[in-house]
């Protein structure tokens, strides 16, 4: 133990599990030791740098035994900045993390032991596909240097250059801090709360459209020159904000904006809706991602058209408005009053007339529309990284929705409600799916569908022998067309007749003559993914084939 409790010994390690952070995980006089930059497999040379009871943290030295996975990171900044956190992993191995980091969240916090989390959906661009950048200003002497966090800090790496980042991003940064080295606006100080330009933050759009955001302790000298700059620097450049953040704390955003250029808001279209995106609001930033993991998280609310929808944490509706073109009425509630304004707005914009929405805090509005007798069949929730308030999650119950679709981009406080959802409400999880949207760094944005168990409340038991029905048991055959339609709709996945075959011959149900034997005794077929398998049960589940 002397070893290990000692900082600044070296250890050898061998690792065999990842912290929530992607940290290495290897152990030590029996302590847990997060090494970052290490893999599972690997064996590592590591420098103790903190202790506490139960582990230790380490920084990597040398790595002895390498792990087929690891490659080099693509950015020289990657051991320096904080927002990469897995560039020297390979890409399945990231997904493969970012799996294990949703079921271990689900068994350890949420306490559901035989949990099966689906494969991470990958995302289509692993680089220069975030749509929504934020950098930090800092002064160097008499310079502003501009750039990234280093990471767990509040210091500024200089960044010419970012692979998350898109062109428009990395030109408004180099317009900003060169305008404001010739002005002679000094970078703000969170310590002494003096000096002015904080941050900036730019919003690029599907459609080409750019708003920059520039968040600063007061009104800006020069302001006509910097908006003459970014004009000719950004293409596709059309609102450029001033947001007045006075604040003496870590917030990125203050409360009041000022337009300087342009439009109070830019156009963004998903799935095939278009939508007013304002400074303050929220939007994933992944778009070709976010497209995917909307239509699975609509599509797992099964809605009709006798639906009345909630979607709560419903920011400028872009949940909403797609959950209503199939059910018969949404009600979006959100706490942010521009967010609510652009969400009423898109709805007349895309000709939604089934989808109203309130301003307010979920935890107060969901019980007042249970009080009100408002009836609520299916739902869904996107709350911040903080999850779901309990009181809402009690309003969730009470009204209790027949299918809950939960989007999160934090496992920890996921598992932690869905557990609170089934052990107080009844519900069973249907389905867990993660998705890449966010490549090169620990985060996972993940959806699971709930449904709720008829409780005996809900039944009526009767005594009836088979012997007096005369019948045997009664299913629905659902063709193979039928499967491949059900399962496409819900999950985007193309099945095979084959891979619907191998599943029901696995669960014993009659298949028919064409797939009972192989061509000839050497032929061997592709073997149906695990991903596809659960997607068939779920068709089977869903026309009674099975239980």
């Amino acid at each position: 133990m002397a070893e290990i409790k000692n900082e600044n010994r070296t250890v050898e390690l061998s690792i065999t599990s990842y912290g929530s952070e992607g940290q290495g995980v290897g152990r030590a006089d029996g302590l847990a030791v997060f090494v970052k930059g290490a893999l599972i497999g690997e064996r590592v040379l590591a420098q103790i740098t903190k202790t506490a009871p139960r582990f230790a943290e380490a920084r990597l030295i040398e790595v002895l035994e390498k792990s087929p996975s690891r490659i080099e990171p693509a950015c020289p900044n990657f051991e320096r900045c904080g927002g990469c956190d897995l560039m020297h992993m390979d890409h399945a191995h990231q997904l493969e993390f970012k799996r294990m980091k949703v079921e271990n969240a689900f068994r350890r916090i949420g306490g559901f032991e035989n949990i099966e989390v689906l494969p991470c959906a990958a995302s289509p661009q692993t680089l220069r596909y975030r749509n929504k950048a934020v950098f930090s200003f800092a002064q160097q002497g008499a310079r502003v240097i501009s750039g990234t966090l280093g990471e767990k800090s509040h210091r500024v790496i200089e960044t010419a250059d970012c692979l998350l980042q898109n062109e428009a991003s990395l030109k408004a940064l180099e317009a900003v801090t060169s305008w404001a080295n010739d002005s002679g606006i000094p970078a703000y100080n969170e310590r002494t709360g003096k000096g002015v330009l904080r941050h900036l933050a730019v919003r690029s759009t599907c459609t080409g459209e750019t708003m920059v955001i520039i968040i600063a302790a007061a009104r800006l000298k020069n302001e006509a020159e910097l908006v003459s700059r970014l004009v000719s620097a950004v293409s596709g450049i059309k609102s450029i904000v001033l947001n007045l953040n006075r604040e003496r704390s870590s917030l990125i955003m203050g409360r009041k904006s000022v337009l300087l250029w342009g439009k109070d808001s830019i156009a963004e279209r998903i799935l095939g809706m278009d939508f007013a995106v304002a400074a303050e609001s929220f939007l994933q930033i992944n778009h070709d991602q976010t497209e995917r993991l909307y239509s699975f998280a609509v599509d797992s609310l099964n809605l009709t058209e006798t639906d009345s929808a909630v979607d709560l944490y419903c920011g400028i509706g872009t949940l909403s408005l797609h959950m209503a073109k199939n059910a018969g009425s949404v009600t979006g509630i959100e706490y942010v009053p521009r967010a609510i304004e652009n969400a009423k707005n898109n709805a007349q914009a895309n000709g939604i007339k089934n989808a109203d929405f309130l301003c307010g805090a979920a935890e107060k509005l969901l019980p007042e529309l249970v009080k009100s007798g408002k009836r609520v069949s299916k739902l869904l929730l996107d709350p911040p990284r903080a999850g779901a308030m309990k009181p809402a999650l009690d309003a969730i119950i009470k009204c209790a929705p027949e299918r809950i679709a939960y989007v999160s981009c934090d496992p920890a406080t996921l598992a932690r409600d869905c557990k609170i959802l089934a052990n107080e409400g009844g519900y069973v999880i249907e389905c867990i799916q993660p998705f890449d949207m966010f490549p090169q760094t620990e985060h996972v944005e993940t959806v699971v569908s709930l449904v709720r168990e008829i409780s005996t409340v809900d039944r009526i038991s009767i005594e009836i022998s088979r012997d007096e029905l005369k019948i045997g048991p009664i299913r629905y055959k659902a063709t193979y067309d039928e499967i491949k339609k059900y399962v496409y709709n819900r999950f985007r996945l193309k099945v095979s007749t084959l891979n619907i075959a191998q599943i029901k011959r696995k669960l014993g149900l009659e298949v028919g003559e064409a797939f009972n034997k192989p061509k000839s005794e050497y032929s061997k077929s592709p073997q149906c993914t695990k991903e596809k398998e659960h997607a068939i049960k779920c068709a089977l589940k869903h026309f009674g084939m099975i239980d």
